[in-house]
């Protein structure tokens, strides 16, 4: 099987979830701008996590490009992450509604945290598939980002449950992070 079509089924995904995010925002009871202050939770939690599913998914382009063939091990490591990723409308609604309380705010962190393993285990899989000499192992180099981000989650899980808003803050400097798109991999495959 080839990566494009690794990529086309994965694209679908994150598409669907994405689209649950926005619907589980529902329409204020009011035509007044008071009528939406109850929501400002569930839309910050929805932007939060509309940026999370947009690194991914870009970073995950150019993870496929980096990726010559694919095996049983990488279909798998990579359902293994659209699997996390698909429990984020999830914990998205379940924080929102609940205005950042401690336990939805830990549990969303415990999906970024394990999405964020998921990630690795997949560019471990497909270097392993593709060998240590392979373009995608000489792009990752040090990854002090895919290093950094497991630290920030767990700092804002157990955060969350002292101060919400000091996870919520950790939680978007990992995204912050992120929002810079990892070049090495598109620099690495033009070289």
């Amino acid at each position: 099987m080839g990566e494009g079509r690794l990529e086309a089924f994965s694209d679908g995904v994150i598409a669907i979830i994405i689209t649950i995010m926005v619907l589980e925002m529902k329409v204020p009871h009011g035509d007044s701008i008071e009528a939406l202050a109850p929501l400002i939770p569930v839309f910050l939690s929805y932007v939060l996590s509309f940026v999370y599913v947009g690194i991914y998914w870009n970073n995950h382009h150019h993870l496929l490009h980096a990726c010559t063939s694919v095996n049983g091990g990488i279909l798998w490591a990579n359902l293994h992450l659209l699997f996390w990723l698909s429990l984020l409308p999830f914990v998205t609604g379940w924080m929102g509604e609940n205005h950042f309380a401690a336990l939805p705010s830990a549990m969303y962190g415990g999906v970024l945290l394990a999405s964020a393993v998921a990630y690795w285990l997949l560019q471990r899989a497909i270097v392993n598939a593709q060998g240590a000499e392979s373009a995608l192992k000489t792009a990752l180099g040090g990854d002090w980002k895919g290093k950094i981000s497991p630290v920030l989650y767990v700092g804002g899980i157990v955060l969350s449950c002292y101060w919400n808003v000091g996870g919520m803050l950790l939680y978007g400097l990992a995204a912050l992070l992120w929002l810079v798109p990892d070049r090495r991999i598109e620099r690495s495959l033009h070289e």
